[in-house]
């Protein structure tokens, strides 16, 4: 499996249009959470972040928040943001733009959000465009640090590392409240966001 765990610059500036990292202002890092609403990740997320004072973004699935309307609640309540992660996990690059925007908008109707991130960070640019043009203020939010908490060859220390090795104020940090990450991020995003507090980041949530 390949992919990168620091978002290099070339790829920033071919989707220009997207937003890979925010303003390093006030020393903030922004945590953000892929694939829920997740029945026993999402409440332990939720729980860590209550407990250090933290704010996160959930992108969501649409199915998710029709199958865990409560937990989706639980997020809103708690004062985090929500993103579209698309009704049905698609990958853009093996979708048509039709469909995948369909899909999109199937989300819409769940998750009131400005914010998308497509998954697995598949999405054309001519899609970027359609989307923008479809729904106008949309933000694109990719990331600027993997943890890489979905690859089950690694451990959760390895997560730990790539996440406070490559982290700088204003990157936009991905974990996964989903089966799949759960040994790997539960170990992870405690020990994370201990780092943080140590470091005096703030942890915002993506509005």
């Amino acid at each position: 499996m390949f992919y990168l765990t620091k978002t290099p610059g070339i790829l920033k500036a071919l989707y220009k249009s997207c937003i890979w990292d925010l303003s390093p202002a006030n020393n903030t890092v922004y945590l953000t959470f892929d694939d829920g609403p997740h029945p026993e990740a999402t409440p332990f997320i939720l729980e860590q972040l209550k407990k250090y004072d933290a704010k996160g973004t959930f992108f969501c699935i649409g199915k998710n928040v029709v199958e865990h309307p409560g937990i989706y609640q639980q997020i809103l309540e708690a004062g985090h943001s929500t993103g579209n992660h698309t009704h049905n996990h698609l990958n853009g690059w093996k979708t048509s733009t039709d469909k995948y925007i369909e899909n999109i908008l199937e989300a819409r109707k769940y998750i009131a959000s400005p914010l998308f991130r497509p998954p697995y960070g598949r999405i054309t640019p001519f899609q970027v465009k359609q989307l923008q043009r479809t729904v106008p203020g949309t933000k694109i939010i990719m990331w600027d640090v993997l943890s890489a908490d979905f690859d089950q060859a690694i451990d959760g220390e390895a997560c730990v590392q790539n996440v406070v090795f490559k982290m700088k104020p204003g990157s936009i940090v991905v974990f996964h409240d989903s089966t799949k990450a759960w040994d790997r991020m539960s170990y992870a995003l405690p020990r994370v966001l201990e780092f943080c507090k140590k470091q005096g980041y703030h942890m915002a949530a993506i509005h």
